[in-house]
C-alpha cells in the first residue's frame, strides 16, 4: 500500500512540475507579444503584475527575486 501511494505522490507531484514549467512558459510568451489562448484567462493577472514590476524599477527587481524564490522552492 505504501509503494502505491508512493508512486502515486510521484506521478502527482511530476504532473504539477509539468503544468508549473507550461504556465511559466506561456507568461513568457505573453509578456513577448504572442497571443496564448490558454493563458488569457489564467495567468492574465500575473503578466499585469510582471509588468508592472518591470515599471516599477529596483524595487520591481527586488520583488522579482523575492518570486523568483518562491518559485524555486
Amino acid at each position: 500500500m505504501d509503494k502505491m501511494l508512493s508512486g502515486l505522490k510521484g506521478t502527482f507531484d511530476n504532473l504539477t512540475q509539468v503544468v508549473i514549467s507550461l504556465l511559466g512558459l506561456g507568461i513568457v510568451l505573453s509578456l513577448l507579444g504572442g497571443n496564448v489562448p490558454f493563458i488569457g484567462a489564467i495567468a492574465g493577472n500575473i503578466v499585469s503584475l510582471v509588468q508592472s514590476l518591470g515599471n516599477a524599477g529596483i524595487v520591481g527587481l527586488v520583488a522579482a527575486i523575492i518570486i523568483l524564490g518562491f518559485y524555486n522552492k
